[in-house]
C-alpha cells in the first residue's frame, strides 16, 4: 500500500487527501439536492457544506492533538501537517456541531433541518475518509489472531496481553489461531506495519467504512420519505455512527485513551444516549 496517489516533482497528492476532496464534493451535491426538498437554496447549501467542513475538521485535528499533546507540545509545527493523518472523528463531529449552530444562527435557519441535510453526506464522507485511513496503513485494528475476551474488553487489555504474547515460545504462540481470513499486513513503512511487522491485522478502518455505508443507505432512504420530523436524521445519524463506532472501536489497536478506556466508546455511549433519547421526543412530540 502506498499512501501517495500521485507524485508530480515535488508535488505529492496522497490518497487521505483525495478522499476528503472526494468526499466533499459528493457531500456537498447530496446536500444541495437534500436542501432543495426543505426549500434551502443550492447556493446556501453550498456555503454551508463549506462552511461546517472547515468547523470539521478543525475540530477533528484539535481534539486529536490535545488527546496527544505530550507529543505535539514538544513537535508543535507537526500540529499543522495534517497531510500526515491524525484526525479525530468525534472531534469532528462537535466541530462541525458548532459551525452548525453558528451558521444556522446566522442565516436564520432551523439547526435541526440543516442537520439532516448533512448527515447523509458525513456518513458517506466517514466511509470514504476511513480509504484515506488504509492507504495510510492507520487506524488499524489488532493481530487477527488475538482472543475474543481481550478484543470485547471495554477496558482495553490488548497491549497486556501482547507483551506476554511476544514472550511466549513459538508452540505458544502456536496455539492462537487467526480468527478471519482477512487479516492485511501492512508495509513496515506505515504505523501499522512498524508497530506490528509481518502480523495479519483487523482492517478497523475498513469494518467503519462498511457501517458507514451501511448507516449512509438507512439515512438517505429514510430522508427521501415526505412524512418525518424535523430532526429525525441528525438524531439517527448519531445513533448509528455511535453504534459503528463502539464496535469497531473494540478491534482498534491504537485509539485515544480517557482513564484507561477507550475515549471514543465513553464519546460514542453519550452519542446513543443522545441520539435515542431525540428519536423518542420526536416520535413523541408528533404523536401529541
Amino acid at each position: 500500500m502506498n499512501p501517495i496517489f500521485l507524485k508530480i516533482g515535488s508535488l505529492k497528492i496522497t490518497y487521505y487527501g483525495l478522499c476528503y476532496a472526494i468526499s466533499f464534493f459528493i457531500g456537498t451535491e447530496l446536500c444541495k439536492k437534500l436542501g432543495k426538498k426543505v426549500g434551502i437554496s443550492p447556493k446556501l447549501a453550498e456555503d454551508y457544506a463549506f462552511w461546517v467542513t472547515i468547523f470539521g475538521l478543525l475540530g477533528g485535528r484539535l481534539y486529536y492533538v490535545l488527546f496527544n499533546w505530550d507529543y505535539y507540545f514538544s513537535h508543535p509545527v507537526s500540529i499543522l501537517a495534517v497531510w500526515e493523518g491524525g484526525m479525530a472523528i468525534h472531534g469532528g463531529i462537535i466541530g462541525g456541531i458548532i459551525g452548525t449552530a453558528l451558521f444556522s444562527k446566522r442565516n436564520n435557519l432551523s439547526f435541526l433541518t440543516l442537520g439532516d441535510i448533512a448527515a447523509p453526506s458525513l456518513l458517506l464522507g466517514q466511509a470514504i475518509g476511513r480509504l484515506g485511513n488504509l492507504a495510510n496503513g492507520e487506524v488499524h485494528g489488532v493481530p487477527t489472531f488475538t482472543p475474543l475476551n481481550i478484543i470485547f474488553s471495554m477496558k482495553p487489555k490488548f497491549y497486556d496481553w501482547f507483551r506476554e504474547y511476544l514472550l511466549m515460545t513459538p508452540l505458544q504462540k502456536n496455539e492462537y489461531k487467526e480468527l478471519v481470513p482477512w487479516g492485511i499486513v501492512f508495509p513496515s513503512s506505515s504505523p501499522a506495519g512498524a508497530e506490528f511487522p509481518q502480523l495479519p491485522l483487523h482492517p478497523a478502518m475498513l469494518y467503519e467504512s462498511l457501517l458507514n455505508i451501511v448507516g449512509f443507505i438507512i439515512l438517505y432512504l429514510f430522508s427521501r420519505r415526505r412524512e418525518k420530523p424535523t430532526g429525525i436524521i441528525t438524531f439517527s445519524y448519531i445513533l448509528i455512527y455511535g453504534l459503528n463506532r463502539l464496535i469497531v472501536s473494540f478491534f482498534r489497536a491504537e485509539d485515544l485513551m480517557l482513564f484507561s478506556f477507550r475515549a471514543p466508546q465513553i464519546v460514542s455511549l453519550i452519542m446513543i444516549f443522545i441520539g435515542v433519547l431525540g428519536i423518542f421526543y420526536l416520535k413523541r412530540q408528533k404523536s401529541l
